[in-house]
């Protein structure tokens, strides 16, 4: 069995996208392309850090069905580690819809219900040994996403799996970002949040990332990066204080997995040694590449 650089932790899926060149509204109807992809955040990360030669193992919940198979055979293509995998029998794979127009992301659902059910059975192998155990906790990176249910993330922050692991967390979604209060305060967590999962997790809202950043560190959060889509991001470590940098301007074609690309190739950055800000500014670079169309590696 290969073993892993890094585990991704939370939704893989498949992402159903419409997109459309127009600016749209609530009741468009309008010409456009619509595409079926692997998604879900954490198989974005997965994806992501995989083309920049990385191993990454996804833990997370397919059904045992057609689709779930497709999904599976299309991450073991892409070279993610799929062996960690819990296949239920009883619950459908998972699915993601997103319109999105020229003037960005229209509307979107989360059908991520399989994975919420499935609850812990997705972190076996870091019990059983496979990957680690309360013994010997895995001490690796993890991606990890809060569309987990809260009780099980609350659950993670007090569990000797995660003990010794390097945590990078992020919200989904901002109507998801308050599940992840439970970690705030994990001395091993780095949060990755835009400017409005920052202001959710905070009871307020900030005009700049690098507030957001410092706030959030003023709540317990040992490090934390805040993007603000094409607009200066942040990121802030405790005792070490806040650095920013502005994203390059491109035309954006696509919004869905930005925020996940983003963590992704800030992750690889580190992992290759990189320091604080050449991470940052990298990981803005692939991102801006990434909504522009270009791959993101």
């Amino acid at each position: 069995m290969i073993a892993p650089d890094i585990l991704c932790i939370g939704s893989v899926l498949w992402d159903v996208i419409g997109r459309a060149p127009v600016h749209m509204r609530t009741g468009s109807d309008v010409p456009g392309r619509i595409t079926r992809v692997p998604g879900g955040v954490a198989m974005n990360i997965a994806m992501t850090l995989a083309r920049f030669g990385l191993r990454p193992a996804l833990l997370s919940c397919i059904g045992d069905d057609a689709q779930g198979k497709a999904l599976a055979a299309e991450a073991k293509r892409l070279g993610l580690i799929t062996d960690h995998l819990h296949v239920s029998s009883d619950l459908p794979t998972d699915i993601y819809m997103a319109i999105e127009g020229a003037n960005g992301l229209i509307a979107a659902i989360a059908d991520a219900h399989s994975l919420e059910q499935a609850d812990a059975r997705i972190l076996a192998a870091l019990e059983d040994g496979r990957l680690g155990s309360a013994a010997a906790p895995h001490a690796g990176p993890i991606a990890l996403d809060g569309n987990l249910t809260p009780q099980l993330l609350s659950r993670i922050a007090a569990s000797p799996l995660f003990a010794a692991a390097d945590l990078r967390v992020a919200p989904a979604s901002p109507g998801k970002a308050e599940r992840l209060l439970a970690l705030l305060g994990h001395p091993h967590v780095t949060l990755y949040v835009n400017l409005e999962e920052a202001g959710l997790l905070c009871q307020t809202s900030f005009t700049d990332a690098a507030a957001g950043a410092e706030a959030l560190l003023a709540r317990g959060a040992r490090r934390v990066l805040v993007t603000d889509g094409g607009r200066r991001a942040a990121e802030a470590t405790a005792g070490q204080g806040t650095i920013d940098a502005d994203p390059p301007e491109v035309l954006v074609t696509r919004v869905t997995g930005a925020g996940d690309t983003f963590m992704a190739a800030h992750i690889a950055s580190e992992i290759k040694g990189m320091g604080r800000e050449a991470a940052l500014e990298n990981a803005l670079c692939v991102a801006a590449r990434y909504v522009s169309g270009e791959p993101p590696a």
